[in-house]
């Protein structure tokens, strides 16, 4: 039995309830994820967090519903999923030898009879990048793992070798800020360590 609906069909929060054992059903939400004029990437993925999450409630048979929205952030500019091989290049280009900041907005939104309870946070991430060379970020393109990242990179995947240290939540980078959640859950009555 389903504790939480899942607004996303992102693999890798999956896996990360999947750790925290979260029993869940996943339906990824389609809304419109423009950037704001003057919107800050803090606000950004926690407004775009509570959006799926209240989107997912009509698919929620009352269950509480968790949704994230995670941005790579580099010198203010908020870098989104990569929509060519030329695009991720540039993006790992910027990211190359310097530090950068991942931030997920998380939201948890449930029905209580006329009530809509709701909590949201956004929470930040520092990621040292390595100096990358032209041949590294072509190699890391061509194996097409940056196409449906943001900032066009995974720390749990092959782009691991490119990170020199993290200050913060290693979990928030790969998309799901795990203590944090875990505190969001405990308000909710959703249970965790589940077998």
């Amino acid at each position: 039995m389903a504790d939480l609906l899942l607004a996303s069909a992102s693999p890798r929060r999956k896996e990360l309830l999947d750790q925290i054992g979260v029993h869940y059903i996943a339906r990824s939400m389609d809304i419109d994820e423009s950037v704001l004029a003057g919107e800050s990437a803090h606000d950004y993925v926690k407004r775009l967090a509570l959006e799926k999450a209240e989107a997912g409630l009509v698919f929620s048979e009352g269950r509480p519903v968790l949704a994230a929205d995670t941005s790579v952030v580099v010198d203010g500019q908020i870098l989104g999923k990569p929509q060519s091989q030329k695009e991720a290049e540039e993006m790992l280009s910027a990211l190359s030898g310097r530090t950068h900041q991942v931030i997920t907005g998380v939201a948890i939104v449930q029905q209580q009879e006329a009530h809509l309870l709701k909590d949201s946070a956004a929470i930040e991430t520092q990621v040292h990048f390595l100096s990358l060379n032209k041949q590294q970020i072509t190699d890391y393109v061509a194996t097409q793992e940056p196409m449906d990242k943001a900032g066009s990179y995974g720390i749990q995947g092959k782009a691991a070798v490119f990170v020199e240290k993290i200050e913060g939540s290693y979990s928030n980078v790969v998309g799901l800020p795990l203590e944090q959640v875990g505190k969001m859950l405990h308000r909710f009555n959703v249970p965790i360590w589940r077998a």
